[in-house]
């Protein structure tokens, strides 16, 4: 006893300095939990299919594209009724805005099809957070996507034409 009295007091003094890490903000909602903020942010990424646009080749070596080359932007345009859209560098967007910035741009932009903006707003901003987190942390890469084009202009790098037709009657 004698000796497992002092052991408890340092043990316990011990745990009290420990750092840890500060909570990205406190959930009034639903988000998802993970080991940390950066785990959170790359398992969001994940589900949300981010790379299949925003990475280039990804969807099609079926998310083979090593991590250190994700997130770079994609030069093939989607075009269709609202012109051709790019899939940005979200790593070259990052470098470049705050954390909180980004958080308020996914909570309110609304730009062309096909990024999903209510979907992507919906989201915790602990969620938010710990996108911007883990983006950040891949660190700045690669070079800007090609700027939008309105419609009727005429694009000159490949594009995926998303404009919906009708099957033949059968």
């Amino acid at each position: 006893m004698r000796l497992l009295l002092p052991s408890l007091f340092a043990l316990a003094g011990l745990t009290a300095c420990q750092e840890t890490a500060a909570p990205l903000v406190t959930p009034t909602g639903p988000t998802v939990v993970a080991a940390s903020d950066i785990e959170q942010g790359r398992y969001l990424i994940a589900i949300g299919s981010c790379n299949d646009c925003h990475t280039p080749g990804f969807a099609q070596s079926g998310g083979a594209t090593p991590e250190g080359e994700r997130l770079t932007g994609n030069p093939v345009g989607y075009a269709g009724p609202w012109g051709v859209t790019y899939a940005s560098n979200l790593r070259l967007s990052v470098a470049g805005m705050s954390e909180d910035a980004f958080v308020a741009m996914l909570a309110t932009r609304t730009a062309s099809p096909p990024m999903p903006w209510p979907a992507v707003s919906a989201m915790s901003e602990s969620d938010k957070r710990a996108v911007y987190r883990y983006i950040r942390s891949l660190g700045a890469a690669g070079t800007a996507a090609p700027a939008a084009l309105p419609p009727g202009v005429k694009a000159t790098t490949p594009v995926e034409v998303m404009t919906p037709e009708m099957p033949d009657a059968v």
